[in-house]
């Protein structure tokens, strides 16, 4: 009888092993479908609203304009408030320009630069392998709400940054969430513009 009822229960442990193992992938959300998900889309330009804390200051330090990718490597952000300035990455050359003047500069030669940069780059290509040279991932939520933590590996990004977090649905960025060593944080919410 014992041998019985053994035989029955592995006979259930089974059946429910089974049926657990064909669900799960109905139901698992990994980094590999995050990325799948946002490499779909190959360019785009959103509206950027960024809240700047710094210690210090009373209140944060508020910034708009405007963000735009093309893949597999070009970045731009242009600051329209609370003055002119723009970022834009094309390859591994960097050019800042504000207020009349600009700077160029090769990401190689700013490693902790160039990982800041790559966290962007990479989520917007869905290239997981270019976020994990910087970054430790962690993926929470669902394709309808997602979050991604990043945690830097190098260690001269680790000294200037704690962490970043990004969020989105399905193939869309909506947040950039970025904590500094020293307690100065950035959050940053993102609206994509429509596709003609």
């Amino acid at each position: 009888m014992i041998s019985g009822l053994k035989t029955r229960l592995d006979a259930i442990l089974l059946g429910l092993a089974l049926l657990l193992s064909a669900a799960s992938p109905a139901w698992a959300f990994d980094l590999s479908e995050l990325m799948s998900q946002l490499a779909r889309q190959k360019s785009g330009e959103a509206g950027f609203v960024e809240q700047r804390f710094v210690r210090g200051v009373d209140g944060p330090l508020n910034s708009a304009g405007t963000l735009s990718f093309t893949a597999p490597d070009k970045l731009a952000r242009k600051t329209v408030t609370p003055r002119p300035e723009s970022m834009m990455v094309d390859g591994n050359t960097l050019t800042l320009s504000r207020a009349g003047r600009t700077r160029t500069l090769t990401l190689d030669s700013m490693p902790e630069l160039q990982g800041m940069v790559d966290a962007l780059r990479g989520t917007l290509m869905g290239d997981s392998k270019l976020l994990q040279q910087h970054f430790r991932t962690e993926l929470a939520g669902s394709p309808a709400n997602w979050t991604l933590d990043l945690k830097p590996l190098d260690e001269r990004l680790a000294s200037q940054v704690k962490s970043v977090r990004l969020s989105g649905r399905q193939g869309q960025v909506l947040g950039v969430e970025m904590e500094f060593i020293g307690g100065d944080r950035s959050v940053m919410t993102i609206t994509p513009k429509a596709s003609s």
